[in-house]
């Protein structure tokens, strides 16, 4: 069976009613099947991730931004995390009998449908990017450019979007592409000073020499009191989760700061969490097929 999944950010963690109703027009299209959804208060933004079928699964993505975009206003959003609009960042992954090409079709597709039809101006990144100076997301959008200035910057010809036009409402702008799968992935850290995760993510960056396929940002999570080193691996079988943990770790004792806890955020690959296992247990010959759940599925 062919599957793609999808990975929807909203920028809103806080109203589960409107994210209810965002969930709930996403499911309204024959197919799909919603694995999880997730709200965090604090970033103000909810993670929903579903698979369905290559002709059903751009659809259900529209449905649930045509919702965020009447329900969600951007003029009145706050949240620590980085945004540029009430559907913010959408990702297609190949999951099943499904190519890289199809998802990038896919995805264009619907950015090109969003912008006609919702009047939404739309970014392309990632394998599906137009241009190359928008194929990495943190080129398009970042801590210190979001909403508000790309509002002001809309209509310098460098921000024109791909598709949809160069004005702003209160939906905003979206982010659309294709990508692998990736982890997102979170350390909390027994520590207030903002500065000090600043530093942590910077070493753990691997645009500043960090660990390859590692993305990370750091924010005062108001809710917990503490700092929060927030990672997207994008390749969890090059670098994986215990590597990037035992980095933060190690950071961290440079400032006499200690780990809290890590979460992971949304879905992980199960082999992602096979893999931390032989890692920390030193379980060196350990297979997947030796989990019983796999094997009780064949």
């Amino acid at each position: 069976m062919q599957l793609v999944e999808c990975v929807p950010n909203f920028s809103e963690g806080r109203n589960r009613d409107i994210v209810d109703n965002i969930v709930a027009s996403i499911q309204s299209v024959k197919g799909v099947k919603v694995l999880d959804r997730e709200m965090d208060p604090d970033h103000n933004r909810s993670v929903v991730t579903f698979i369905a079928e290559p002709d059903k699964v751009g659809i259900a993505a529209f449905e649930g931004i045509r919702t965020a975009a009447r329900l969600i206003d951007m003029t009145k959003h706050h949240g620590e995390h980085p945004r540029f609009g009430a559907s913010d960042v959408i990702p297609f992954i190949p999951i099943s009998d499904v190519t890289m090409k199809e998802c990038i079709e896919i995805s264009r597709k619907l950015g090109q449908k969003i912008g006609e039809e919702l009047n939404i101006p739309v970014y392309m990144y990632g394998n599906s990017a137009l241009l190359d100076v928008r194929r990495n997301l943190e080129d398009i959008r970042n801590k210190n450019f979001q909403y508000e200035e790309l509002s002001k910057s809309i209509g310098d010809p460098k921000w024109k979007p791909d598709f949809g036009p160069s004005l702003m409402g209160t939906a905003g702008a979206s982010i659309i592409g294709s990508r692998e799968p990736l982890v997102a992935y979170n350390v909390n850290l027994n520590t207030t000073n903002l500065d000090i995760g600043k530093r942590i993510a910077k070493g753990l960056r691997a645009k500043d020499g960090g660990l390859t396929f590692v993305k990370s940002l750091a924010f005062f999570i108001k809710e917990k009191n503490m700092v929060q080193i927030s990672m997207n691996l994008t390749n969890f079988s090059k670098t994986p989760i215990y590597r990037a943990f035992e980095l933060v770790k190690l950071e961290a004792q440079r400032y006499g700061i200690t780990i809290s806890d890590s979460e992971v955020v949304g879905l992980v690959p199960m082999e992602a969490i096979v893999e931390a296992s032989r890692y920390y247990l030193q379980l060196n010959s350990f297979k997947t097929d030796q989990i019983l759940e796999v094997r009780m599925m064949e």
